[in-house]
């Protein structure tokens, strides 16, 4: 996938949800995984010519595992220009030495966001973008229908209100297709992750299911999306319909 048919999906979301205001500066959360990076390639592309102006500061939270590389990232944002911070953290050893989590996901993401947030608002920033794409918005919403009993995904935009700061996801008209296709053509510097659970969770389980629902019945994510989009989940149909 070239880099216009990225900011052109990219472009419709902001578009669509009012995800960007004049004056933002927002922070791209840099996993080192393709969907970030992606991001990231996206937002710079998409700020030389969006009619509102912004700005974007990239943050990686090393969660502290020794073979965690960032030298290649670190050298991509000084190439676009693009300010980058690294927080250090001991997050890796509460969870896995200190506390041994069986399941570590939930207590992961909640301090690795905690400890993002803080980073961001030290940084000036307003809004904070998070690389979700189509898969991951249905995806989760199957998580909360299997294991909740609830229809429920995050939304395209949301308040914080303890941070003051406002979450966007701009590509989430993408596919995870779409962008294994634009990493691969433009050989972007995507860094494995090194934590163990890493491939061993229910959201990997559901990822598999849908792909196996997708191939059995073809259009059955989309409309799955399309579900998401018309059903009255808070956060979704008062945007799509101003």
């Amino acid at each position: 996938m070239k880099l216009q048919q990225v900011l052109s999906y990219v472009r419709r979301a902001v578009d669509d949800y009012h995800m960007i205001e004049d004056g933002d500066k927002i922070a791209v959360g840099i996993s080192g995984g393709k969907d970030s990076l992606t991001l990231l390639y996206a937002l710079h592309g998409l700020m030389r010519f969006y009619p509102k102006h912004f700005q974007i500061h990239a943050v990686t939270v090393d969660l502290g595992f020794a073979n965690l590389k960032l030298d290649r990232i670190r050298q991509l944002c000084e190439s676009l220009g693009i300010a980058y911070t690294i927080v250090k953290t001991d997050i890796a050893k509460i969870i896995f030495e200190d506390r041994k989590e069986e399941n570590p996901c939930a207590l992961c993401a909640k301090m690795r966001k905690g400890a993002l947030n803080h980073a961001v608002k030290a940084a000036g920033c307003n809004k904070v973008a998070y690389a979700h794409h189509k898969d991951d918005v249905v995806e989760t919403m199957l998580l909360s229908l299997i294991y909740e009993g609830r229809f429920h995904t995050f939304a395209p935009v949301t308040y914080l209100d303890r941070t003051g700061l406002t979450v966007i996801r701009p590509m989430m008209y993408m596919s995870e297709a779409d962008v294994i296709g634009f990493v691969h053509k433009y050989d972007v510097p995507v860094v494995k992750s090194p934590c163990p659970a890493d491939g061993h969770t229910k959201r990997e389980y559901v990822k598999k299911l849908l792909r196996q629902l997708n191939l059995e019945n073809p259009g059955v994510k989309e409309r799955m999306f399309t579900a998401i989009q018309t059903g009255n989940l808070k956060g979704w149909s008062e945007y799509f319909d101003d």
